[in-house]
This record gives C-alpha cells, structure tokens and sequence, in this order.
C-alpha cells in the first residue's frame, strides 16, 4: 500500500468525495469505519485525509484544476464526525457488576493489562513514524504516546474496558485528525454527548437517581434510609470503576494529540453525573439532624472518607478540582452533622418530657432507646473517635440539669466522656421520672430496674464496657443495688416491724405475760400488711429473671426466719383461744409459696389458679 506522501493530491480528493453522505445515497447508508468494510479502505481514507491536511498546511496548491482543498476537508471532517459519533455509540459496553465494592473485575483487569502490553508491542513501529499530524501506525493501533496515570496502581480502582481495543484505536485515529483539522470543539462535543448518555445508562443500572437536593430532603427517612444504602453501593462502583475507566478511555482515545484534551473530554463526559452523584450526600449532610439519622450518615461518612482517596486521583486534574472540593467538603458537613446530631441526641435525653409512669415500675422505653442507641455507637467508634474532639457541654451551671466531675474521667477519649454522660443524664431524666410514682417502694423499684438495665447493655458489648471502663460500671452497679436497698427498706420494715416482741408482754415487761389482745392485733396487722404488698407487688415487674430471683432471694431471708421465730414464739398463744385461723392466716411455707409470685407483673389471682392446676 502507497505511504501517505505518495497519495496523490487529486486522487485524495476523489477519495473524501466517494464518501460524502450528502451526495451519495450509497455513503449515506454506509460507515467507512464498519466490520464489513476491508481494513485497507479504512486506511486508504485515512491517508486521503492526511494528504488534504497536507496540502492546507503547505499552501502551495499548484495545480488549480484541483476542487478547494478546504471544503474537501469540511467534508471529510463531517465525515470523520458521523463515524466517531457512530463508533462511540455501536461499540459501548456498559458495566456488568454487582454492587459490591468486593465484586472480583479480574477479566476486566486482564483486558486491561492485554490492552497494555498491546501498547508495549507496538513501540518500536511508533519510532518509525516521523511524521507529526500521524501518531499512528499503518493498522492505527494505539502509539505510546498515550501514558498511563500513577493511579493505576491504586488497589481499590478497578478498570473495565468500556469500548473494545480496536474500536479504542480507530476513535484515536479520528479524533487526531478532527483536531489537527480545527475541529476539537465537535470532537469533544460529540465524545461528550455519547459518553454522557453512557454514563447517565449505568447509573441507571446502579440504581442512582436523578434527584435534586430539594428532592431528596422531602423524602421521609425511610425512603432515604434504603437511598443510603444503595447510593453507598453504587458510589463505590461509579468512582472506582465508572469514572476511572472513563478516565481510561479518555487518555487511550486523546493523551498527546493536544494540550489537556483528554481532561476536557473526560469533564465534558462525567462533571454532570459527579455532580449528580455527590449532590445526594450533599443534600444528607445539610438535612434537618435528628438521632435516627446518626448511623446513616456516619455510614454515608465512612463511605466518603473511604472514596476521597480514589476522587482524588481520578479527578486530579485542575478542571476537576470541583469535584474534589465537592466531595470534601460534603465529607466536612457529614462530621459536622454527626457532632451536632450527638449533642442534640444529648440535649433530647435530658429533656424528655413523658410524665406518665410505665406500669409495674418495669424498664422504661428511654431506658431502651438510649442504651441501645449508645450500643450502636460504640459500633462506630473507630469514626466517633476521630470526629469526637472536644468534651460534652454539661450545662452544670443550669441548677435543674446533673452535674458531674470530668476530673476523674480525666485521660479518656472526649467519646467515652460523652457516652458517660449519655448515661448520667439518663440517670437524671429517670430519678425525675421515679417521683411520679405515689408508692416509694415502687420509684425504688424503678430506679432498680432501668440501672440494672444500663449495667446489663455495658456489659453485654465488649466495646461500651472498654470505653465505659470499670469504674464507671462500679458506680452504675453501687447505684442499682443501692435502689435494691432502698426498695427493702420501705416496703418491709413496717412489715417486719409487725413481728417485733415489743408491746406484746403485759406492764412487768418480758417478765410479765403475753397479752393475747395485742397478739391477735399484731397478726391481724401483719397479715393485713403482706397481703396488700403481696396483692401490690405481684403486678409489679421485674424483667430480668435473675435480678427478680435475687431479690425473692433476699425478701425471703429476711421474711422468712423473722416469721418462723414470730410463729414460734407466739403460735399456742392464738392457738388456745378461740377462732386461730383468723389471726394465722400464713404458714412459713405460704409465705415462701407467695414471695415467688412478686415481681411477675400479674395479677395475685391468675398464680393462685395457675398453682391450683
């Protein structure tokens, strides 16, 4: 085959002509760059339009009889423009993975790496070529001149080929050829269009939507929630594979044909998705904060910092520097959205107004919702304490909030500090909440219940209990069994009190005899007594099953023994008068029977039809 310089200028022409769609029906309705079109005619009008290019660059047009080699060139370029719009659009693939930033691309890489050594192959024969407006070899294969980028090493983006290698070569081909000419605004707004209509088609695919940051702060979280997760997914997959090999393509396709061109094209290409894509996270960041959404967008932050790194080099470029800012200043808002979100979590704790106290003295919701929001916090914590930097802001000088000494909690992380005092202001919501029960033994029993209960969710997470530290939980255990305590004291001292040898004896104190009189008084008083708590109590509940045995445990080996001597000591008296069973109502034994039906939250009358059957 002639080499370009060899072409003749006349023949050149005729060649740019056979193919101008707008004077032949046969060249409208065929592509020159088409599997079934021979590779030499692909190349003979290649070098046709070398030789056009030539000729206007020399300006030394002697032979006059010659057609105006400049609109031979408008021709050829209109030309050249409906083929690279036609190769872009025919030869697209889009992206085939899961939404798994673990998805295995290794037939991806491969191609890659073939696609590289292909390039490698073909060095020596680029040397050879001396001619500037040609970067290409006889089979316009892709020349060296189009270098790889330094983040070709990094680990978590994984290329694909979007178009195939020759498709990849033949575009180069055009493209070089459209800009030599003056044409790179059509080149770049046809690769754009094309390309953009690409992209725009997998995210489709990856589930990204087109929406506004005003469309996605009306919709409800829940909406949002599965958004989240799903935008996570789908973020990982646009930047590390999406744009980087858009990136890819854009370097193979215009690296060294002209200054930055492959940059311009790769902007003209993603700018608008980047921004579509980063503009959801955006909208999250600046959303009104509440606590449901703390973990979503710490997972949207973990997400982003993860990312920031492959943006970084994807969009390395200065015209992509908007995209980088953009994504780090999303970054920014997202912690600031989760410092502000704990100390409105914080300011809502304590100020949590439900007045009505929960029946039976049982673990109140809050109790719930605060410890197994802080456990959930612990989850984060690697985050947290990156994000975490100062101490709570504990309003101590505000009379009606809890104080506390942050002196003894002195070289702990500012996040620990703030989950304490998570749980100190719990505390003072719940003792507030306690004084709404008319029974103190029942406020006691209360405080009981939800201490025990923030004990328990400490211990039950190895990661709460290591930033809570023991001591802490010392206090928090002191605390529940102090409750525990108190609730003995005010409910059994005046039923024991009932069973003391005082005023029983007649005026000669011990000496003297027992008045049976005060006797039946005093039995009449202790049965009136324990089967009002026992009809109280036994409605009254306990949920953990250990705490609620120990505690039987304990009301036992105080009632039980106190009772028997009691029994012991007086039981002939009553006996030898009239009507005993009035006044013995209770053997041992029913007593220890009745002490285990406390604490069940059921009514007195369902144990004794379930210990009837």
């Amino acid at each position: 085959m002639s080499s370009p310089e060899n072409l003749p200028l006349e023949t050149a022409q005729k060649i740019i002509l056979r193919w101008d769609s707008t004077a032949s029906e046969e060249a409208r309705e065929k592509m020159i760059f088409d599997h079934t079109t021979n590779r030499d005619e692909i190349d003979l009008y290649l070098q046709a339009v070398d030789e056009i290019q030539r000729s206007i660059s020399s300006a030394s047009l002697s032979d006059s009889h010659h057609s105006n080699p400049s609109s031979t060139i408008q021709i050829a370029m209109a030309r050249l423009e409906d083929e690279f719009r036609n190769i872009l659009i025919s030869n697209t693939n889009s992206i085939d993975t899961p939404l798994d930033e673990d998805s295995s691309f290794s037939s991806s890489i491969k191609r890659h790496q073939d696609f590289k050594n292909d390039e490698d192959d073909n060095e020596d024969d680029d040397d050879q070529n001396d001619d500037k407006l040609l970067r290409f070899d006889s089979t316009c294969s892709v020349a060296t001149t189009a270098t790889s980028s330094s983040y070709r090493s990094t680990s978590s983006i994984r290329e694909i080929d979007l178009i195939p290698t020759e498709a990849v070569s033949d575009l180069r081909c055009i493209a070089d050829r459209m800009i030599s000419s003056g044409y790179l605004r059509e080149c770049i707004q046809v690769y754009g269009s094309v390309r953009k209509s690409a992209v725009d088609l997998n995210f489709k695919k990856l589930g990204v939507e087109k929406l506004s940051i005003g469309d996605v702060q009306r919709l409800d979280w829940e909406q949002l929630e599965t958004k989240i997760r799903r935008w996570i997914r789908a973020a990982k997959v646009c930047v590390r594979t999406l744009f980087a090999s858009e990136k890819r393509l854009c370097e193979q396709i215009f690296e060294g044909i002209g200054s930055s061109i492959d940059d311009a094209c790769f902007m003209e290409t993603v700018k608008g998705p980047a921004i579509q894509l980063f503009n959801f996270a955006e909208a999250i960041s600046i959303s009104r904060r509440s606590p449901e959404k703390l973990f979503k967008i710490l997972d949207l932050h973990d997400a982003l910092m993860d990312l920031i790194p492959d943006v970084d080099v994807v969009f390395d470029s200065k015209s992509s520097e908007s995209i980088r800012v953009q994504a780090a200043e999303i970054l920014s808002r997202l912690a600031e959205a989760a410092r502000g979100i704990l100390s409105e979590f914080e300011n809502a704790v304590l100020k949590e107004p439900s007045k009505v106290p929960v029946p039976g003295g049982t673990i109140h919701p809050l109790t719930r919702y605060v410890m197994n929001y802080i456990s959930l916090i612990s989850d984060y914590k690697q985050t947290l304490y990156e994000l975490i930097v100062s101490k709570p802001s504990t309003g101590s000088y505000d009379p009606s909030n809890p104080d506390t000494d942050f002196d003894e909690l002195e070289g702990k992380p500012p996040l620990a500090i703030h989950l304490i005092w998570i749980i100190v202001i719990l505390q003072f919501n719940l003792d507030g909440k306690s004084k709404h029960y008319k029974d103190a033994s029942l406020s006691h029993l209360f405080i009981m219940n939800n201490v025990h209960y923030i004990v328990q969710k400490v211990r039950g997470s190895p990661e709460l209990r290591e930033m809570i530290g023991d001591d802490y939980l010392r206090k928090l255990t002191g605390k529940f069994r102090q409750a525990a305590t108190s609730y003995q004291r005010a409910t059994w001292v005046r039923v024991l009190y009932c069973l003391r040898d005082e005023g029983l004896h007649g005026s000669g104190g011990f000496s003297s005899g027992v008045s049976k009189s005060a006797l039946r008084e005093r039995f009449k008083a202790f049965n009136a007594m324990f089967e009002e708590v026992h009809r109280t109590q036994a409605v009254w509940l306990i949920p953990d099953s250990q705490l609620r045995e120990e505690l039987r445990i304990s009301i036992s080996e105080k009632l039980l023994p106190a009772y028997r001597s009691f029994l012991g000591r007086f039981r002939s008296h009553i006996e030898s008068g009239r009507h005993p069973e009035n006044y013995i109502k209770y053997s041992v034994e029913d007593l220890e029977d009745a002490v285990l039906d406390f604490f069940e939250g059921i009514p007195v009358s369902q144990h004794t039809r379930r210990r009837s059957q």
